[in-house]
């Protein structure tokens, strides 16, 4: 068990605050392989965000009779097509989205992927954010946040992001050197 879990508090610094209505519980995760290759959804949206894509964590929301590591385990499936094993808990975010009047909060985890299969992504997910996957080391990934922090809503993903990237390697290197 992870005894330094990060928590982050960030604002949106894209969008004026007008009220928040809402919070979403999220879950969402850094999956790597056996060869320290971490997978992420690439996204490609045209929207009230604006024109961008991105680069991001694979993961969703969590339904009301879900505990957080079936939700995560049921995201990863439906995104990546992984199965996983869920090796630690990272941290929480909790962000906001000030454009939809949301506070997001992001629950996040390091997981391995045991196996790939199909993908059951949803008529967004494939129509309006276009996701697919993106497998990468660890500084390519770096560089992709830093590359897709050219938007405004990039800017909010990477702030939340790149921490949890950083912690998670982090904790695999620690893992490695016991």
């Amino acid at each position: 068990m992870n005894k330094q879990e990060l928590k982050l508090h960030l604002q949106d610094t894209q969008w004026p605050l007008t009220y928040i209505d809402h919070d979403r519980n999220i879950v969402r995760a850094i999956v790597i392989d056996e060869k320290q290759n971490f997978y992420f959804v690439r996204a490609k949206r045209n929207d009230d965000f604006g024109e961008a894509t991105l680069i991001e964590t694979s993961g969703g929301g969590v339904e009301a009779s879900e505990s957080l590591e079936a939700a995560l385990k049921r995201e990863l499936k439906e995104e990546l097509g992984a199965n996983v094993e869920i090796i630690d808990k990272i941290g929480v975010v909790d962000d906001y989205y000030n454009l939809i009047h949301r506070h997001n909060i992001n629950n996040y985890y390091l997981c391995k992927a045991i196996s790939f299969g199909e993908k059951h992504l949803t008529p967004d997910e494939i129509n309006e954010f276009h996701l697919s996957t993106l497998k990468l080391s660890y500084d390519e990934a770096l560089r992709e946040y830093n590359r897709c922090a050219n938007t405004r809503i990039g800017k909010l993903i990477a702030a939340r992001e790149l921490p949890i990237l950083k912690q998670a390697k982090n904790l695999l290197d620690r893992k490695k050197n016991r």
